[in-house]
């Protein structure tokens, strides 16, 4: 029997819930080898409280070092990424099954199918979180942030 707070964890953090997130950042990703690896950073960032609300309020100017200037705030990622993980595996797997992302085995990468049709509520943080990744490899990323990839 899970408890209210049980409940209430699983009714925000659910797959049905994020898998826009991840539709939505390798929609604005693009073409990245390897980027499979970024994707235990999407859940984590997007809900930080303090971090969600930076990228949501983004725009074209923004770098990932404007973004995550103050890097102190991040003590917690590695944590974030560990606790997330399951949640991750689960969100890509219901990508994966309505048609919104394929895997590039040869890369190691996912891509979202290029179509309007597809329904899903495109998620701010999540496409911003995926255009500050632009340009940049996946060892930078991680290099920058200071987490690790599992």
């Amino acid at each position: 029997m899970s408890s209210i707070v049980d409940t209430l964890y699983e009714l925000k953090y659910n797959p049905f819930e994020y898998g826009a997130y991840f539709a939505s950042f390798y929609r604005a990703l693009g073409e990245l080898e390897n980027n499979l690896l970024l994707a235990p950073l999407v859940i984590p960032l997007c809900s930080h409280p303090i971090f969600g609300q930076k990228l949501f309020n983004s725009n074209v100017r923004s770098t990932i070092w404007s973004v995550f200037s103050d890097r102190t705030k991040l003590y917690d990622l590695q944590e974030r990424i560990d606790g997330f993980q399951e949640l991750t595996e689960q969100s890509i797997q219901y990508c994966l099954v309505n048609d919104w992302l394929f895997v590039n085995e040869e890369c190691l990468s996912l891509y979202a199918y290029d179509d309007s049709n597809l329904v899903f509520t495109n998620q701010k943080s999540a496409e911003k979180l995926g255009r500050l990744f632009i340009g940049h490899s996946v060892v930078e990323i991680y290099a920058f942030l200071g987490g690790k990839p599992r």
